[in-house]
């Protein structure tokens, strides 16, 4: 999907619409949208103002949504005996 279409009715200093659903790509685009419509400067301070809050809070989603998914990375573990059993996966150490 191209620039174009991801800002489709979006006026120049119109602010982006709140993303309705959860998921991390939406809520991700959501930030990025204010982001460039903030950066462009044009919007009254009330307005940037209550963008910024909803950046605010599209960026709490897409954290809370990294935090579950961190919770549900496993890794399966061999042990002794054979068996396999999940254990949280360990940040990995570069070097």
């Amino acid at each position: 999907m191209g620039d174009e279409e991801k800002a489709k009715g979006l006026k120049e200093t119109e602010a982006p619409t709140l993303v309705s659903t959860d998921t991390f790509e939406e809520n991700l685009q959501k930030l990025e949208d204010v982001v460039r419509v903030l950066e462009e400067g044009k919007l009254p301070l009330g307005e940037s103002l209550a963008l910024y809050e909803e950046g605010i809070d599209a960026y709490r989603r897409c954290q809370d949504l990294l935090e579950r998914a961190d919770v549900k990375v496993k890794k399966l573990v061999e042990t002794l005996e054979g068996e396999l059993k999940e254990e949280p996966l360990e940040h990995a150490e570069s070097g």
